[in-house]
């Protein structure tokens, strides 16, 4: 079950072709998977089918266990005693799994034996199952084992080819150089650290990691950029520490010394970590006007990173208690103060902002006005992460129209630029979210959800950024008729939505939840959560969200009771 799935019976292996059943299959590995080899079938039968009633998935499960027993060649190879089932319960039955989990503990425990248990581990667990919810847990302790039996064993390269950003692989490679007397390689492994947990989500090395480092600049720390980084990188200690006015003092200083240095990616990095602070302390739209105001007479490459630096936080404010509307009258300010400046990028992103407020507000044709003229604005500037949030926002705008097809066409159209740029994090999450809300049916939504999920495995993701694409993943999981899925999206949508305490994402979720009680058949609780967000998007001035939410409540109230009333009739015929 370590890198893929196969089975061997009496030294012959049972062929592919054999599991053409997949849920046959999938019994005889979550059989396998369990302790003893036997679980009640009734778990099976949940795991397998976790949306189906108690008798259809019985009935299924039925079905599974002929062809798994078919498979494997004989009847007794899966037995029922009672309401348990046992795999393979006459014979010795060895799962490597199992027994890399059996060894891989022992050897952690003793410190010996630890690289014949690394011999062991031939791949992840079922990789051919990597979106099945049963496979999850075992399949994330095995993968944590193999973690820890490769740094007992002090194999760093490979603990960074399972998991890039691991920071004690990267601080004991550095250590490594530095005593081999490698001073440059510790410093390009702490930059490719430092690559990899991305300022602009407020993620930076650790005090130790920033010690080793300082210890390879020591005899070189003259070079700004080395010094950049190096203060950069307190800021963001101070920032996870809790300290957000040591963490923007330090990014204060890291960017005065970027920007000497012409460093344009740290100039956003510390301007995002100055951003990130503020917004700590609540005072994030007065200390992004003041930047605005000062960078607005900096040079296009400098004022490029720090205006893109603050998209997400722009989205985070706006996203906020009060909504769009504070950050409106902000925008028009800094609009007139880019055009006194001649600053084309400053123009830009107050235009973005007017636009996604007008979009919100539902002015549409208002919107469609100033996001086309931020994008113009971006393209004149050079302002590459600007200007795919411009365009994915006019695909939002497309779907609002009706234009699904189009909208589609320019998310994927963007998804290789996103790919690439620094603000990949914020991007590309964003942009599955249109993917999945221009989906012709829930089934192709649920198909694209599972492609994004597969490209975002591994990588980092900014929380906020990736609530449209959860909510949106939630609603069309529940819409498909896939409820576990569905609330498994709505839990992990309500733990970023803690970040708020109100505002249009509370909203969504309520819409979400509506959709989910729809489809469990809970219609009253559906009507009235759909008036719930109906009346939150209200009071942010958010008229499209709010009507598409009524329309959605009183849909489902005259559906409610059309089902009503013919239950009647089939009542009344009956007596």
């Amino acid at each position: 079950m370590l890198g893929g799935f196969r089975v061997v019976v009496d030294d012959r292996a049972v062929p592919d072709d054999a599991w053409n059943r997949t849920k046959a299959a999938a019994a005889v590995k979550i059989l396998a998977l369990a302790e003893g080899h036997r679980l009640h079938r009734e778990v099976v039968a949940d795991l397998l089918w976790p949306d189906l009633g108690e008798e259809a998935a019985a009935a299924n499960l039925r079905k599974a266990l002929h062809f798994a027993r078919a498979a494997l060649g004989s009847p007794e190879t899966i037995e029922a005693r009672g309401d348990l089932l046992l795999l393979l319960p006459e014979a010795e039955v060895t799962v490597d799994a199992e027994r890399f989990e059996a060894d891989a503990s022992a050897a952690l425990y003793s410190l010996s034996g630890v690289a014949e248990a690394l011999a062991l581990y031939r791949g992840e667990l079922l990789p051919d199952d990597r979106f099945a919810a049963w496979a999850e847990d075992p399949r994330d302790r095995l993968r944590s084992l193999h973690l820890r039996l490769l740094k007992a064993a002090a194999r760093w390269d490979d603990v960074l080819k399972a998991e890039p950003a691991d920071e004690d692989a990267h601080r004991a490679i550095m250590t490594r150089a530095l005593d081999g007397g490698d001073r440059q390689g510790a410093i390009r492994q702490f930059e490719r650290l430092c690559e990899r947990l991305h300022a602009d989500l407020g993620v930076g090395p650790s005090a130790a990691t920033v010690a080793v480092y300082e210890k390879a600049i020591a005899d070189d720390s003259r070079r700004i950029e080395n010094r950049a980084r190096a203060t950069l990188a307190r800021a963001l200690v101070a920032l996870n520490s809790g300290d957000p006015a040591a963490a923007a003092s330090e990014a204060q200083r890291a960017r005065e010394l970027a920007i000497a240095a012409n460093l344009g990616r740290e100039v956003g990095e510390a301007s995002a970590v100055l951003g990130i602070a503020a917004t700590m302390q609540h005072r994030w739209p007065e200390v992004f006007e003041a930047e605005f105001v000062e960078f607005v007479r900096h040079d296009a490459t400098r004022s490029s990173y720090m205006f893109d630096s603050q998209l997400c936080l722009a989205e985070i404010c706006m996203c906020g208690p009060e909504g769009h509307r504070n950050i409106t009258r902000r925008a028009a300010r800094l609009r007139s103060a880019a055009e006194r400046a001649g600053s084309v990028h400053g123009e830009a992103i107050a235009d973005l902002l007017l636009g996604e407020a007008a979009l919100f507000s539902g002015e549409l044709n208002d919107a469609r006005d100033l996001l086309e003229s931020a994008l113009e604005l971006y393209r004149r500037a050079g302002g590459s992460a600007g200007q795919i949030v411009a365009q994915q926002r006019l695909a939002e705008l497309d779907l609002l129209q009706g234009r699904r097809e189009e909208a589609a066409r320019t998310a994927s159209s963007l998804l290789a630029a996103a790919s690439s740029a620094w603000l990949e994090p914020h991007l590309v999450v964003r942009l599955y979210a249109v993917l999945v809300q221009a989906a012709g049916s829930p089934a192709q939504a649920v198909r694209i959800i599972k492609r994004a999920d597969a490209a975002l495995a591994g990588r980092n993701v900014c929380p906020p950024c990736s609530m449209g694409y959860q909510v949106a993943a939630a609603a069309n999981y529940a819409l498909a008729g896939r409820l576990d899925a569905a609330r498994r999206r709505l839990a992990t949508a309500e733990q970023v939505a803690g970040m708020w305490p109100g505002g249009p994402w509370h909203a969504a979720l309520w819409e979400a939840r509506g959709v989910l009680r729809q489809a469990e058949g809970h219609d009253d609780q559906a009507i009235a959560m759909f008036r719930e967000a109906a009346a939150s998007f209200a009071e942010l001035g958010r008229r499209q969200d709010e009507q598409r939410c009524l329309a959605s409540a009183a849909g489902r109230a005259e559906a409610s009771f059309g089902e009503r009333a013919r239950n009647g009739n089939e009542r009344t015929l009956n007596l």
